[in-house]
C-alpha cells in the first residue's frame, strides 16, 4: 500500500514528524507488517509512507490503535485530500521501489 499525506500548513510538520516517530515505534511490533518506509517532501509539505501487510485484517488493526489512531485524528482537519493505493505482491517482488510506488499512485489518480 501507497499512502499520500498532504500536509494543509508548513506548521503542522513539526507534530506531523512526531507522530511519524511515535508510529514508527509502533510499526516495529505491529503483527503482520512486512516493510515500511517513508517518504518525505517537507518544504512542499507532501509525505507518502509505502507499507507491505501479510494482510489486510493485520493493516486495519494496526490503523485503530495507538498512536496512528490518535494521529489520523489529530490531523484530520489539517490534511489535504489524501490518496491510499493497494495492490497484491508476491514475496519476490520485495521489497517494493518507491518508484514503483509512485508509478501506481499517479495511474490511480487519472
Amino acid at each position: 500500500m501507497v499512502s499520500y499525506l498532504p500536509l494543509k500548513s508548513h506548521w503542522r510538520i513539526p507534530a506531523f514528524v512526531r507522530y511519524s516517530m511515535q508510529i514508527a515505534k509502533q510499526l516495529k511490533s505491529a503483527p503482520g507488517l512486512l516493510g515500511y518506509s517513508l517518504l518525505a517532501r517537507p518544504f512542499s509539505k507532501r509525505f507518502w509512507t509505502l507499507s507491505v501487510w501479510e494482510s489486510d485484517a493485520a493493516l486495519r488493526e494496526f490503523v485503530v490503535k495507538a498512536p496512528h489512531a490518535r494521529a489520523m485524528a489529530a490531523f484530520a482537519t489539517h490534511m489535504g485530500p489524501t490518496k491510499f493505493v493497494r495492490w497484491a505482491v508476491k514475496g519476490a517482488e520485495l521489497p517494493l521501489q518507491w518508484e514503483d510506488a509512485l508509478r501506481r499512485m499517479e495511474t490511480s489518480l487519472r
